[in-house]
């Protein structure tokens, strides 16, 4: 079993260092971590340091010995999965399991046929729980470099997005329209690659011109037809080993 990961604010250089808060509670009071086990204090984008522990204090302080702080390298292709937004907690679940697989970003998209809007208040709550998900999903999968979770973009920001992209690809399940397979798609050794993944509903002819003119082309993932909260784990995980990051 690998080391547990916490989340600090920044980084000393090594020696004493006291983890307190929610993240020294969760060590001490759930964990229950004591002196001689293994921990890792990441900042969550790249930079982390192994430790160990030294002392449990109360309930939320936890004293840990620190080695020196590495950075760890940007990947390369870097992938990106702009998600339509899913009803219910299925926008929590496609991003706990993107971060888990590997994905580098995220973007909320509020395609013409979601049945999910991000209005206001609402939509400020809704985009804190993807960002809090894609947190604590870093943490449980070991990751310290944690995914970033955009604003909501529209349709047209999306388009430019994929303007940009080294490769880009809107999942499509529609045999009929001339998808092709995204498992034998030429992928770039680096730069961005970004993967679109539309609503229930499907991606609306009017999005699916708009992103061809941006340079997107539309792509399959095999015989069977998945859900929006998981093709894009689906998605991730099969760029991920094609180009080499999971080697």
């Amino acid at each position: 079993m690998t080391a547990p990961v916490f989340v600090v604010d920044e980084l000393t250089r090594g020696g004493a260092f006291v983890l307190e808060g929610p993240e020294g509670r969760h060590a001490v009071s759930v964990k229950r971590l004591r002196a001689g086990e293994a921990v890792v204090l990441t900042d969550g984008a790249g930079h982390w340091a192994e430790g160990e522990v030294l002392a449990a204090e109360g309930r939320d302080r936890l004293v840990v010995s620190l080695k020196d702080v590495v950075e760890e390298p940007v990947e390369s292709p870097r992938v990106t999965v702009v998600q339509a937004l899913p009803k219910g907690d299925r926008g929590e679940l496609a991003v706990e399991t993107m971060t888990e697989t590997g994905v580098d970003a995220i973007v909320p998209w509020a395609a013409s046929r979601c049945i999910t809007q991000w209005k206001g208040e609402r939509g400020l709550k809704a985009l804190a729980k993807w960002r809090a998900t894609a947190r604590e999903a870093g943490k449980q999968s070991r990751r310290v470099r944690f995914p970033l979770v955009a604003d909501a973009a529209t349709t047209k920001q999306v388009a430019d997005m994929l303007a940009r992209a080294d490769f880009a690809a809107v999942l499509h399940e529609d045999r009929d329209y001339g998808s092709e397979p995204l498992a034998t798609a030429q992928l770039p050794a680096e730069g961005e690659i970004v993967l679109v993944v539309g609503p229930e509903g499907g991606v609306s002819p009017d999005e699916l011109a708009l992103f061809e003119q941006a340079g997107a082309r539309a792509y399959r993932l095999g015989r069977s037809v998945l859900r929006t909260s998981t093709a894009g784990t689906a998605a991730t995980a099969l760029i991920l080993g094609r180009t080499g990051r999971w080697s």
